[in-house]
C-alpha cells in the first residue's frame, strides 16, 4: 500500500499534539505576546501598550510563556531605574514562529480581506518572508499532497 493509500485512523484526544499545545499556550493573549516578541518588542510596558493588555494579564502570560520555556526573561537596568526583565524567544519558542506565521497570513487573507497589516521581510534582502511545506529533501508540497501516516511514537523530527 502506497503511504497515499493509507486509511485515515482517529487520533486520540491525549495523544494529540495540537490539543497539548492549544492546552499549554493557554488561550489568544499568549498567542498575542508571543507576535509582540517576534516583532521585536522586548519590554513589558511595550507589549502592554501595544496589546491594550492589563498589567495583571499580561504578568500572566508572560510567567506561563516563561515556565513553558518558550521565551525567557533577561534582566536588564536602565540608570537610576530598578532592574526589570525583557523577554527573549528562546529556541523553544522559535518553533512556534510558523503558527504565528500562519494565523497571520491566514488573517490578511481571510479576516482583513487580503490586506496585510505588516510585511514580514528578510533582514538582509528585504524580500517578504512566507511559509511554504517543503520535504526533508526540498520538494515544495501543495496541502492536497499530504496525507497523515503513522508516527513512530519513539521519534519526533523537528526543524
Amino acid at each position: 500500500m502506497a503511504p497515499g493509500d493509507a486509511v485515515r485512523q482517529p487520533i486520540d484526544a491525549s495523544d494529540c499534539s495540537i490539543i497539548g499545545t492549544a492546552q499549554a499556550l493557554g488561550d489568544v493573549w499568549s498567542i498575542l505576546v508571543l507576535r509582540e516578541v517576534f516583532l521585536g518588542a522586548r519590554r513589558f510596558n511595550e507589549m502592554q501598550a501595544d496589546l491594550g493588555i492589563s498589567r495583571s494579564v499580561l504578568t500572566d502570560r508572560l510567567n506561563r510563556l516563561v515556565d513553558l520555556g518558550v521565551i525567557r526573561a533577561v534582566p536588564y537596568q536602565e540608570p537610576g531605574d530598578r532592574v526589570r526583565k525583557e523577554y527573549r524567544p528562546t529556541r523553544k519558542g522559535v518553533g512556534l514562529l510558523p503558527l504565528v506565521m500562519a494565523l497571520k497570513e491566514w488573517g490578511d487573507e481571510h479576516v482583513n480581506g487580503g490586506v496585510e497589516t505588516v510585511r514580514i521581510v528578510h533582514r538582509q534582502t528585504g524580500e517578504e518572508v512566507h511559509l511554504e511545506f517543503r520535504t526533508p529533501s526540498g520538494r515544495k508540497v501543495e496541502p492536497n499532497d499530504m496525507v497523515p501516516a503513522p508516527a513512530d511514537a519513539r521519534t519526533v523530527s523537528g526543524p
